[in-house]
C-alpha cells in the first residue's frame, strides 16, 4: 500500500474535512496489470521482411469506477493500445498489436466537486510510469523496438473528454 498523502495535495485539491484524521486526499492501495495482450499476426514472416521501424498508433483511455457503495474506493484503469504497421509488399501490414489495462485501487478523500479531476487526472498520472514500462518491455521482448510512450497531459485529456461529453449532452466521468 502506498500512501501519497505526505506531500501536499495537487493544486486545487483539498482533503475532505469529514475524512478520518491522518487520511490523505489520495491513497494508492494497490496497482496491477488487469489485462495484457501482445500479438504478432504475421509471425514469423514479418521478422524476415521488416526493414524499417514500424509506425505505431497509440490509443489511450482512462476509466474509473467505484468499488464499494457509499465509500471513496475506486478502480482506475489506464488502457493503452499500440498498433504497429509497416509498408511491406506494396501494402500496410500489421507488425504487432499490444493492449494493456493497468489499474490501481485508490481511496479518494476529496469533496465531490473535486472527485472527477482526481480520478481522471491525478490517479492515471501515478499509474502511467508503470504502464509505460510494461508496454516498452512487452514490445521489446516481442522482437520489436520498444514502444516508449511520450509523457501524457492527463489534464488536457480530461478537458477534451469533458468537452466532448458536454457537446454530446452527457456529463460525468467514465
Amino acid at each position: 500500500m502506498s500512501d501519497i498523502s505526505s506531500p501536499p495535495p495537487p493544486p486545487g485539491v483539498q482533503a475532505d474535512p469529514g475524512a478520518a484524521p491522518g487520511v490523505g486526499p489520495l491513497t494508492l492501495n494497490i496497482q496491477y496489470t488487469k489485462d495484457l495482450s501482445f500479438e504478432v499476426p504475421g509471425a514469423p514472416e514479418i521478422f524476415a521482411t521488416l526493414r524499417e521501424q514500424p509506425r505505431v498508433d497509440i490509443q489511450l483511455d482512462v476509466q474509473a469506477r467505484p468499488l464499494q457503495q457509499d465509500a471513496n474506493v475506486f478502480e482506475v484503469s489506464l488502457q493503452v493500445r499500440a498498433d504497429a504497421k509497416a509498408h511491406l509488399n506494396n501494402a500496410d501490414q500489421t507488425c504487432f498489436i499490444a493492449e494493456l489495462a493497468y489499474c490501481g485501487i485508490f481511496t479518494v478523500n476529496v469533496p465531490p466537486e473535486q472527485m472527477e479531476p482526481v480520478l481522471l487526472v491525478e490517479c492515471p498520472r501515478l499509474l502511467f510510469p508503470f504502464a509505460r514500462n510494461i508496454l516498452a518491455d512487452v514490445t521489446r521482448d516481442g522482437g520489436f523496438p520498444p514502444v516508449l510512450l511520450a509523457p501524457i497531459d492527463f489534464v488536457a485529456l480530461w478537458q477534451s473528454r469533458r468537452g466532448n461529453a458536454a457537446a454530446g449532452g452527457v456529463v460525468g466521468h467514465a
